[in-house]
This record gives structure tokens, C-alpha cells and sequence, in this order.
């Protein structure tokens, strides 16, 4: 493990020295951080809470750190429950809303292995509580690492987290390397961060990255989904796409896409991830709901592809071969990201919509239009039909459909050209008697 570096004296910012006002915060965090107070523990507003609103950005959330143990914050709030196993946290609902507090840790070389266990450098477990001055070293980069502390309304830095915020600069507290093996998650964190935030790596932190991809192996798949959610729905998902790409951890997160990638074909693959990304972050941006099924479904058509191809090649019809196909992909993806099963479903509609919408005939037309997945495959077909002119025609009839009343849209079918004709029956012929 890492040790602790060499204690700091802190740098305390006064309140007129700062644009950190209480009007800013969550009415939830103000309760909590008073309530805290009140009981007699100290209590401070840490992470990206006071980094974005230094920034003069709204945060997203807003965490608290404290004196108190997990059990004391439960004592002090009766809206309170424990999370955790791997690190031990407090969470304080008021509704839908929850505040997350998290006790002072301790220095990396606790008197109890039950308190911290390490595995090849990296920590399974950290419950080991001491006090803000030792907190501070465990906290990942130095602008995430800044206290508002409600007692007297001041930001307390330890790691010259204040200057790196005024410059830009994502820097690692402590020793990188030694960091990154505690927990490969820092370094998703540093470039979500980064493009985020619009901040320059230091170099010291990012140099160890291109080295240390490979360590994303041993985190959970289903942390990983999180993480994943995390850096593509943050209305920057292209920037980070690329950025991945560039230090070499996209492919831990997507080694099938990385694969195809690599040998890709006139650019189409790179060509339709980037469209769906733009179009994500276009709908975050605009504050329009999305979903990670239609992330999913970007990054593993071409995968699902490429499976499906012999498939086809053997006779299989053209749906079965696609479910098929997806079914083989989810199996290999899901070494490295867990998706959960509604949104495992809802890719594989989106692939057998594709195959539907190539239909424009018909009664099978309309209820394709009627399907709960119409939407997202739609949308779907769009990014695929840039640049494809064939597929670009089959956009277009759809884009019209959907605007057309019922008998417009019976008048856009096209005639089915492979039904069959219906043999006329012979007409009976009514026996009678004599």
C-alpha cells in the first residue's frame, strides 16, 4: 500500500475569500451538515460538491464528511440507514433525495487487517476511521479533496487543491502508480474528470494510465456498468470516447468494439459510435431523457455483426440470426461490464427492429410503428443511415410515416411483393337429390 505522504499544514480560505455561499446547497445538505454540528461532530462538505462550486457550476450531488462514526451519523438521524461492505457509508434520505456521509479514514497502515484489507496493492476493504488531517491523503486528486466547513464557513486544502482548481490541473494525491493499484476505477475518474471539467492531466498522473489499463480487469463488471454510465452520460460522451481510446482503456471496457475498431472498414464502425454519441450528448444537453440501452446497442452492433454473418451465410433467417448473434456478444461483454437484464433486452429489440424496418409493406409495417422499442430503433436507424444511401430511404419513409394520420400511412404502405397469391377456391356445387 501507498503510505501517507508527509503531513501539510492546511490552507485555510476564509468565507470572503471564496464564492462558496450556503444558498447553493441542497436544503437536505444544510439539515444534514447543521445536524452533524449540533451533535458535537464536525462536519465539512467534501468531493465534487465543493469543486463545482467553486467552479460556479451546480453539483450534482453533495456529499458530507465527518468525525462520526457510521453508527453515531445513524444515532444523530432517524432517516438514516448503513451501506457498504467494502467501505462503510451513512446515507440520509429525505425523500428521494440522499446525502451520502462518509467518516474520516484513516492513514493506509491500520493496527486491524478487519479494518483494511489490501490485495495485491489493491484495497477490498477500507473501514479503517481517523481524522480530516489523514482523510484528506485517501481522497483521490487534489481538487477533490477541498472541505467547506460549516463551523465557520471556510474551505479547508491540504494538497493545493484550490490553486489546481484556479489553473486546470488534475493532479493525483500521492503516488500515482501505487494509486491506480488501489483502485484501477482512478483511472476512468481521472479522464471523466478531465473532459468533464475541461482540465490538463498532470503529467506525473497521466503517464502511469497508458501502462496500467489492464487492471480494469480485476474490478467487478457491475461497478463498471456505473462507471460506464458515469463517463458516457455526462453530455461529453464523444470527447470521452476518444480520450478512452487514446489511453488505452476502451478496450478493457469494450474489447469486442475495440477488436472491430482496429480492422474497421472505410471508418464505418468509428463513424456510427461517434454519430451515437453525438446524439446522446445532444439529448443530455438538451435535457431529454436516455438510455443505456441505446449506448449498448452502439458499441456492439458491429460485434453483433460480424457474428451474425456466417450465421446468414448458413441459411439462418435473418431475425434468429440476430437474436442469435447478440446472445454470443452479451456473453463475452459481460466479462467486462455487467448490463442488467432490461437493458440486455431492450438492445435486442433495437437489433431486430433494424431487420423489421427494412419492411415497409403491409400491415407488418404498422405494427412495427406500434412496437414499445419503435423509438430507440428508429433513432437508431437514423445514425446508421448517414452516409448509407440505401438505408437513408428507408429513414426518410419512416420519418414521414410518423407524421401521416391513418389513412396517410395506409397510403405510404408499400405493396408486399412477397405474398403470395391466394389460390380462388372453386365455388361449391350443391348436391341435390333426383
Amino acid at each position: 500500500m501507498a503510505k501517507t505522504p508527509q503531513q501539510s499544514p492546511a490552507t485555510i480560505i476564509p468565507r470572503a475569500e471564496h464564492c462558496i455561499s450556503r444558498s447553493q446547497m441542497s436544503e437536505q445538505a444544510i439539515k444534514v451538515l447543521y445536524g452533524l454540528k449540533k451533535a458535537g461532530y464536525q462536519a465539512c462538505l467534501v468531493g465534487g460538491g465543493v469543486r463545482d462550486l467553486l467552479l460556479g457550476r451546480e453539483p450534482k450531488d453533495f456529499d458530507v464528511a465527518t468525525n462520526a462514526s457510521p453508527e453515531q451519523v445513524k444515532d444523530t438521524f432517524r432517516n438514516c440507514r448503513l451501506i457498504g461492505r467494502r467501505f462503510r457509508l451513512a446515507h440520509v434520505g429525505y425523500g428521494r433525495n440522499v446525502i451520502e456521509v462518509a467518516t474520516f479514514r484513516a492513514n493506509l497502515e491500520p493496527e486491524s487487517d478487519e479494518d483494511v484489507h489490501v490485495e495485491n496493492g489493491r484495497i477490498i476493504r477500507d473501514n479503517a476511521f481517523g481524522c480530516i488531517e489523514e482523510d484528506v491523503w485517501r481522497r483521490d486528486f487534489t481538487v477533490n479533496a477541498l472541505y467547506y466547513d460549516i463551523s465557520n464557513f471556510s474551505v479547508i486544502d491540504y494538497v493545493n487543491g484550490y490553486d489546481d482548481l484556479k489553473q486546470g490541473i488534475l493532479r493525483m494525491i500521492g503516488e500515482p502508480t501505487a494509486r491506480y493499484h488501489e483502485d484501477p476505477v482512478r483511472m476512468l475518474r481521472a479522464i471523466r474528470f478531465a473532459v468533464k471539467l475541461g482540465m490538463r492531466i498532470e503529467e506525473k498522473t497521466e503517464a502511469p494510465i497508458f501502462e496500467l489499463a489492464g487492471l480494469l480487469a480485476e474490478i467487478s463488471p457491475a461497478r463498471l456498468f456505473e462507471e460506464v454510465l458515469k463517463l458516457f452520460h455526462s453530455g461529453k460522451a464523444l470527447q470521452t470516447f476518444e480520450s478512452l481510446r487514446h489511453y488505452g482503456l476502451f478496450t478493457p471496457l469494450f474489447p469486442q468494439t475495440e477488436l472491430i475498431l482496429s480492422q474497421e472498414a472505410e471508418g464505418f464502425p468509428h463513424t456510427l459510435i461517434c454519430e451515437a454519441l453525438k446524439s446522446t450528448d445532444t439529448r443530455i444537453q438538451a435535457g431529454k431523457p436516455v438510455t443505456p440501452a441505446f449506448l449498448f446497442a452502439a458499441m456492439l452492433w458491429e460485434p453483433m455483426q460480424e457474428k451474425m454473418a456466417p450465421m446468414l451465410e448458413q441459411g439462418m433467417p435473418a431475425i434468429q440470426a440476430i437474436q442469435a448473434a447478440t446472445d454470443q456478444v452479451f456473453s463475452v461483454q459481460r466479462r467486462s461490464i455487467s448490463i442488467p437484464k432490461r437493458f440486455a433486452i431492450m438492445v435486442k429489440e433495437i437489433f431486430v427492429l433494424q431487420a423489421r424496418l427494412m419492411n415497409r409493406s403491409g400491415k407488418r409495417a404498422l405494427r412495427t410503428l406500434e412496437h414499445p422499442r419503435f423509438r430507440a430503433a428508429y433513432d437508431f436507424l437514423l445514425i446508421r443511415s448517414i452516409g448509407d444511401d440505401s438505408l437513408a430511404e428507408h429513414a426518410q419513409w419512416w420519418t414521414e410515416i410518423q407524421t401521416c394520420d391513418n389513412a396517410g400511412r395506409e397510403s405510404m404502405l408499400l405493396p408486399n411483393e412477397n405474398k403470395k397469391s391466394r389460390r380462388r377456391r372453386k365455388p361449391k356445387i350443391k348436391r341435390t337429390d333426383g
